[in-house]
C-alpha cells in the first residue's frame, strides 16, 4: 500500500514538473520577452531587450539557464495571406541562431497581429501611445506566448 502511494505521488510530481516557456517577439530595435508560469498555463510580460545595447541571443541564453526554460516560442510575422515577407525571413534566421545557442526546444509560431492586439490592450488599459514603446514588445510576446499555450495545451506537451 505504501509503495503504491509513493508511485502515485512520484507520478503526480512528474506530471507537475515545472515547464517554463519563453515567448519572443523579435524586432529590429527591440525584442520583447514573456514567460509562462510554472504550470505552463499563463503568459506574463518579462522584459524588453534593446538590441543596440544588448545581444538578444546572449540574453535569452542567460534566461534559459537562470529560469530553467524548457521551450522558447519565437513569433514569425506572416502576411495576412500566410506568405512570408522580409520580417518572417529575419525571424527564421533568428530562430536558427537561437537553436545553435540554447539547449532547449525552439518553436516558431505565427504572430500575425500580435503587436496590433498589444497596442489595443495597452490603450484600453490607459497607456498613452507615446508611453507604450517601452512595453509594447513585452505585451506582444505575452500575446503570442499565450496563443501558443492555449493552442498546444503546454501542460501536456513534451
Amino acid at each position: 500500500m505504501f509503495a503504491q502511494r509513493r508511485i502515485v505521488v512520484w507520478y503526480f510530481q512528474l506530471q507537475m514538473e515545472t515547464k517554463r516557456i519563453l515567448g519572443v517577439d523579435t524586432g529590429e530595435a527591440r525584442v520583447g520577452l514573456a514567460l509562462s508560469d510554472d504550470l505552463g498555463m499563463l503568459a506574463h510580460p518579462l522584459e524588453t531587450i534593446e538590441t543596440a545595447r544588448v545581444n538578444p541571443l546572449k540574453r535569452i541564453a542567460e534566461l534559459v539557464a537562470e529560469r530553467s526554460i524548457t521551450t522558447i516560442v519565437v513569433g514569425v510575422p506572416r502576411n495576412m495571406d500566410g506568405s512570408s515577407g522580409p520580417a518572417a525571413e529575419k525571424a527564421k534566421a533568428f530562430i536558427e541562431k537561437l537553436r545553435a545557442g540554447v539547449p532547449c526546444r525552439v518553436v516558431p509560431w505565427d504572430e500575425r497581429l500580435t503587436t496590433v492586439s498589444a497596442q489595443r490592450a495597452l490603450r484600453e488599459a490607459g497607456h498613452k501611445a507615446k508611453n507604450q514603446r517601452a512595453i509594447i514588445d513585452q505585451a506582444a510576446a505575452q500575446i503570442l506566448l499565450q496563443s501558443w499555450l492555449d493552442a498546444t495545451g503546454a501542460m501536456t506537451n513534451e
